[in-house]
């Protein structure tokens, strides 16, 4: 034995990675949307997570939380399943840059000390997705989807997403200063 698969077990071997790659990224995405959401898994809800990106500017929280929510969720969960090609792909990668910029690029890079570590782990991963495809065992696949989307939607699609953070990013209001007495 040569220790080389044939290229239908090569396939199979791409897609079963790619399976596994998707599962973790696409549900720890929809989990972690679960706690900004509805307060599971330990998170603070709808409510904490209204006042946390008040703190930051993003006004009114509420709808900025439930924004950063729903677009978690819906991208882990396309993720997860391997559908609809680089949409989920998009939508990840939009919601990490706004997390890495506003949360936690100000701590450095590395997770134990709140850096950028996660968001960049789950960016790339959106983005590898975006332009490997989702593999033999995913939605997509089972559609007839899997051959519809190209490089080039990957790149379009990615493209929105990264626009759609810059307009969020954009949304946001920074703090006023504080009045000096001669402005008073």
């Amino acid at each position: 034995m040569s220790g080389t698969l044939s290229l239908p077990m090569q396939v199979t071997a791409i897609s079963a990675g790619l399976l596994v790659l998707r599962l973790v990224i696409g549900l720890s995405m929809a989990a972690h949307a679960s706690q900004k959401l509805f307060g599971w898994f330990g998170g603070h809800g709808l409510a904490g997570t209204s006042g946390f990106l008040e703190t930051l500017g993003f006004r009114p929280g509420r709808v900025f939380a439930l924004a950063a929510g729903a677009t978690e969720l819906v991208s882990g969960i396309l993720i997860a399943l391997g559908f609809l090609g680089p949409i989920g792909s998009a939508l990840m990668l939009s919601v990490m840059i706004v997390a890495a910029l506003t949360v936690h690029w100000k701590n450095g890079f590395f997770a134990s000390s709140g850096g950028i570590e996660l968001t960049v782990l789950f960016g790339v991963a959106a983005v590898a997705l975006a332009f490997t495809g989702f593999g033999q065992f995913s939605l997509d696949a089972l559609a007839g989807l899997d051959s519809f989307f190209t490089p080039t939607d990957a790149v379009a699609a990615l493209a929105l997403g990264v626009i759609g953070a810059i307009g969020n990013l954009s949304l946001r209001r920074q703090h006023p200063a504080n009045p000096t007495p001669a402005s008073r």
